[in-house]
């Protein structure tokens, strides 16, 4: 499975809104799995979207064919765009499904990591960070994505912002500490995206 992650920072909020539901197609393009996106609520005029393909060809098909049609409806609506492409590498609970119909918050992490670490890494979201976060009251699913470079992607989504909110508040630090990911990731970057369900395909 591929994920398409996109930021962008939007100036025209009410273009860009009914840009968006011009991916209502996106279904009948072969290999679409799903997607969703949101506000971020730390910068709100920041989107995050996340769009789910069955594979890296099917999506760059899609992109060959059909992508800017969809997307010229959004010109001129946002600044900034950034893409980042990720594999799937595993499940975050049990189960990935890649809809967000039953979920209110995603809460993204992007990290880059320390060449000579990456392996740690992986164990420790594994063994560490994903038993936890699976046996979190609220949280439904997620994935753990890579890309080339030492990169990687950590999607979870979640029922509700409170619920998130308390595992942040009550296990964060005391994970890292665990899982001394300091000395694994050299930057980190996320944000908790409000879902807009007039976007999810």
């Amino acid at each position: 499975m591929l994920v398409k992650w996109t930021r962008c920072t939007v100036k025209d909020r009410r273009g860009f809104e009914r840009g968006q539901r011009k991916w209502a197609g996106l279904p009948g393009e072969p290999g679409f799995l799903g997607q969703g996106g949101g506000w971020s609520r730390s910068r709100p005029d920041v989107v995050h979207l996340f769009t789910l393909w069955e594979s890296r060809a099917f999506y760059d098909s899609f992109m060959a064919r059909s992508h800017d049609r969809l997307a010229a409806s959004q010109a001129g609506t946002f600044t900034g765009a950034r893409v980042r492409l990720f594999s799937h590498r595993f499940d975050v609970k049990t189960g990935f499904e890649p809809r967000f119909t039953d979920v209110d918050v995603v809460r993204v992490a992007h990290c880059r990591v320390r060449p000579d670490r990456v392996e740690n890494f992986a164990l420790m979201q594994e063994k560490v960070w994903n038993p936890a976060m699976a046996g979190s009251p609220g949280m439904v699913r997620g994935l753990f994505g890579e890309a080339p470079g030492d990169e990687f992607l950590i999607l979870s989504m979640w029922r509700a912002a409170a619920e998130h909110g308390k595992y942040r508040t009550e296990r964060i630090e005391r994970l890292s500490l665990r899982a001394r990911t300091a000395a694994d990731v050299a930057a980190l970057t996320g944000a908790v995206v409000d879902l807009e369900p007039s976007w999810t395909v």
